[in-house]
This record gives C-alpha cells, sequence and structure tokens, in this order.
C-alpha cells in the first residue's frame, strides 16, 4: 500500500513517516511489508487505507493537480480523506480519530458479534424490504449498510438476520448474496456501543469548516460546517453509506469527471455503474499518475 508512491514522491513519503510519527508504530512497515493478518485487523487496516489516500493527495498536490476539485466525497471511512482534502480536519487529528474509529468498532463487533454480505442483482428498496421480512421472522438485526450502486447493495447485522435475510433475497430474485470476509457489522445497529465512545472523540476534536464542497454519507449531502460534520462522522457508524445517492447528487450538480484518490478502484467501478458516460481516474501507483498526465 502506497511503497511505489512514497519511493517516487518524497511528499507521499513524508505522510507515511508523519503517520508513524503520530501512531508510536511503523505503520508504513505494515502497510509495505505486512504481515497481511495484521493489515487486515480493522483496528490497522482503517489507519492504513487513511495514510494511502492523503499520500496520495499529497502527491497529486505537489504534482500539480489538473483542476480544482469542485466537490470531495468519501466511502465509509474515506469521509476522513475527504475532510482531510477540504482542510475540515487536519491529518494528524484524522488519523488519530480513524484510529480510536477502529478501536470501538472492533470492541463493538467482540460484543455484539456479527458479519455483512454483498446483494447483487436488487434494488436498494427490494433489499430493504428483504431485511424488514428478516427482522420479522428472526427476531435478529439486519440492514441495509451501503448503498453502492446499482445493483449492488450490502446488508449487516447479526447471523440469524443475515441468513434470514439471504432466504429472502433469494426468495425475491436476487442474483447472488456473498459474504464479506469481516467479523463486524458495520453500518448496523449493532455498531451502537462503538458510537456512544466514538461521540466523545469526536467532540474533542479540532475541525474547521470546509474549504471545498463535502457530500456526506448519511444523507448525501453537503456538509457545510464543523458541527454537520461532527454530527454525519457519529451517525455513519449506524447509518447506510448512501454512495448511489452521493454520486448522483454530484452529476446532478454539474460533474463530468471523478478522481478516486487512494487503495485500488472499486469506487471507479461503482461510479461507472451509477453512470457510465462521465470520465474517472483512479490514482494510486505512479504509474497511475503518468495516465494522468496524458
Amino acid at each position: 500500500m502506497g511503497r511505489a508512491l512514497a519511493e517516487a514522491v518524497p511528499a507521499a513519503a513524508s505522510v507515511f513517516a508523519e503517520a508513524d510519527e503520530v501512531l508510536g508504530t511503523s505503520l508504513s512497515r505494515l502497510c509495505w511489508q505486512g504481515p497481511e493478518p495484521d493489515l487486515n485487523d480493522t483496528l490497522n487496516t482503517q489507519p492504513a487505507l487513511l495514510v494511502h489516500s492523503v499520500a496520495v493527495l499529497r502527491a497529486l498536490e505537489a504534482q500539480g493537480f489538473p483542476t480544482r476539485p469542485s466537490f470531495v466525497a468519501g466511502h465509509s471511512l474515506g469521509e476522513f480523506s475527504a475532510l482531510v482534502a477540504a482542510g475540515a480536519l487536519s491529518f494528524h487529528e484524522a488519523l488519530r480519530l480513524v484510529r480510536e474509529r477502529g478501536r470501538v468498532m472492533k470492541d463493538a463487533g467482540l460484543r455484539r458479534p456479527g458479519g455483512m454480505a454483498a446483494v447483487l442483482g436488487s434494488a436498494v428498496d427490494v433489499v430493504d424490504e428483504a431485511c424488514r421480512r428478516a427482522r420479522e421472522s428472526s427476531g435478529a438485526p439486519v440492514e441495509v449498510a451501503n448503498d453502492n450502486c446499482p445493483g449492488q447493495v450490502v446488508i449487516s447485522g447479526a447471523e440469524a438476520g443475515l441468513a434470514a435475510a439471504t432466504e429472502q433475497l433469494q426468495a425475491m430474485g436476487a442474483r447472488r448474496v456473498i459474504r464479506l470476509a469481516v467479523s463486524i457489522a458495520a453500518h448496523s445497529s449493532l455498531m451502537a456501543p462503538a458510537q456512544e465512545t466514538f461521540r466523545l472523540a469526536l467532540a474533542a476534536a479540532p475541525f474547521n469548516d470546509p474549504r471545498l464542497t463535502v457530500i456526506g454519507n448519511v444523507q448525501a449531502s453537503s456538509l457545510g460546517t464543523s458541527a454537520e460534520i461532527r454530527a454525519d462522522l457519529e451517525a455513519q457508524l449506524t447509518s447506510r453509506v448512501r454512495w448511489t445517492e452521493s454520486v448522483r447528487a454530484m452529476l446532478a450538480a454539474g460533474v463530468t469527471a471523478f478522481f478516486e484518490v487512494g487503495t485500488g478502484e472499486v469506487l471507479s467501478g461503482l461510479i461507472r455503474r451509477t453512470d457510465n458516460s462521465v470520465r474517472v481516474h483512479a490514482l494510486d501507483q505512479p504509474a497511475s499518475f503518468a495516465a494522468l498526465a496524458e
């Protein structure tokens, strides 16, 4: 994660170095050398994703971004990267918050175990109804966690709720329901204990009003003040990620090009499935920067 970029661009390397100093541990070594099971622990995964995305952002700034962004948005954890890009949160404060977010979510997962599953081929309102029926039949929580793009929805909840929802979805015509390799029920009511603790961390962190328009996950609308940002980040832990609606809000405002800043190309794919007429650039490795220059 980010090693090639850090070796090529000093501004990116400095982000990893700052993260190591803030966290008091070599996150950079974990990102670049593993071991993979440790990196996949949400306590480390969340800071690693933030650090890599901010490293890409700083590399962009150092090399000259082709245009000033009109909007920024992030999917779940990515909202913290968007806030750093908008000047609403410093990188080191974002890093501290994200480490705490990973800690409280992991603890909530141990106290109230659950999981997540991707649903392919069903509209979000159909998945909502399947979850409602599953809650009634099983007595266990299960709900929509991510509305990623048309035809791709993620559900989250307790094991009994997920099993009941899977049966309902198959009966209602879903093409596939795929369990995800996660041990927590993110963006569901099972994260309520994490939300209570994380509220205190958010209250203590210094936020600024954003310099760019930030589209928040919870309402898929702009967050104009530090108070609105805090409220969104708190609610996000138990609320669905309205990514389809967020992308459509930016499209409706006239956005014609998206830049995915960070690890991989997942969001680029989701944006294309929402509207395949827009330009999407995924920026991660040095080669992707070269392609952008062309």
